[in-house]
């Protein structure tokens, strides 16, 4: 008897032990933690991370493949508690976090690609990369991430079935890994996990999004500059003759162009613009709509004169306002026979830094 129970506690602890040494311990040996304030304590039964307004990267782990689970205590106040996985550096990545705030709404959480230190969530936005959810604010919410190669599945709280697939944006490398996020509410973290022999894609049904026609599919950018340039439109010819040129973005997700693609924001420089640049020849004098978008701010300038500035940014127009890139603007432009140029100052702050256009009526005209 005494044998058989010596094996049933050898067996127990060997369970435990096997359990516990798959969960990786929040603490500062394990994860570099960059964050306005962060800290370790244990909450509501879990050793936890309390995390405000940064990253905790996870040291000495690449991941390319597998199963990434952890659990996160919401709370109804804005925040954007989620993963990142597969960082190249600290500026390109993939993700995936939780409007923690917005519970039971469509854009209740989002994937998205880090670009050059830009979360681009204006371009990737609706039922393709974000599902409606109600979050438990009383009790932990599980989050499990299944990666293989393209593909990427979400399931929370344990369900048997994936609430979001998507095709990721980056080419499949390995990466550093990631936690914490934005937002002034801080969230715990706990019990966090990595399974790289478990990385089966099931029913992977990504929803498509149809694409605009028409759009003006590749543009010219400029090197960066201050914003505050464009305002003086005596000063803009000498503004647009010191530019630098050779760089081209093109349109993606049949949308917009991602100028963050070719020119790098630069977190609390002044300089936050570019332009980009299409040449139009047109056959005679004449007028034509052009539809455009872009995020977040814009200064449109035909033939060295401005002819329009707007607002895109969050919360630009209303309180619920996302900023979302699309064909929400319009302009006639008075364009003259032979070659007209199109310049649009595109400024960003966070969230896309895009640029989007077409012409209804391309009689008469080349677009180049």
């Amino acid at each position: 008897m005494i044998r058989y129970i010596v094996i049933i506690i050898a067996c127990t602890f060997f369970i435990q032990n096997g359990n516990s040494q798959n969960i990786i311990p929040l603490d500062t040996i394990h994860w570099e933690i960059n964050a306005q304030s962060y800290v370790l304590e244990n909450y509501k039964g879990k050793d936890a991370i309390y995390i405000q307004r940064g990253l905790a990267y996870l040291k000495d782990t690449k991941f390319l493949n597998g199963t990434i689970e952890f659990d996160v205590y919401l709370t109804n106040r804005q925040g954007f508690p989620g993963i990142r996985f597969r960082a190249s550096d600290r500026n390109n990545m993939e993700s995936f976090y939780l409007r923690a705030h917005l519970s039971g709404k469509p854009d209740a959480n989002q994937a998205a690609p880090v670009i050059n230190g830009i979360t681009p969530w204006q371009l990737y936005f609706g039922p393709k990369y974000s599902f409606a959810y109600d979050y438990n604010y009383d009790d932990w919410t599980h989050v499990k991430i299944v990666v293989n190669g393209r593909r990427a599945q979400i399931y929370l709280d344990y369900s048997e079935t994936p609430h979001l697939s998507w095709n990721l944006v980056h080419d499949p490398k390995e990466g550093g890994i990631a936690i914490g996020g934005g937002g002034a509410a801080a969230m715990h973290y706990a019990n966090f996990k990595i399974d790289k022999s478990k990385y089966e894609i099931v029913d992977f049904k990504p929803i498509k999004r149809k694409p605009i026609e028409g759009l003006i599919s590749k543009w010219q950018v400029s090197d960066m500059f201050e914003e505050k340039l464009v305002n003086n439109p005596k000063k803009l010819k000498e503004v647009i003759q010191s530019r630098k040129w050779g760089k081209t973005i093109q349109v993606e997700e049949g949308t917009a162009a991602n100028i963050a693609r070719e020119v790098v924001l630069v977190n609390g420089a002044p300089a936050n613009t570019v332009f980009t640049k299409i040449n139009i020849t047109s056959n005679k004098d004449q007028i034509k709509l052009f539809e455009f978008g872009y995020s977040d701010r814009v200064v449109a300038i035909l033939n060295g004169r401005p002819i329009y500035k707007g607002t895109n940014r969050w919360r630009s127009r209303d309180y619920r306002y996302l900023g979302t890139v699309g064909l929400f603007d319009a302009i006639y432009l008075d364009l003259k026979k032979g070659e007209n140029t199109l310049l649009l100052a595109v400024s960003e702050d966070f969230g896309g830094w895009l640029v989007t256009g077409k012409f209804p009526d391309q009689n008469g005209i080349e677009i180049q």
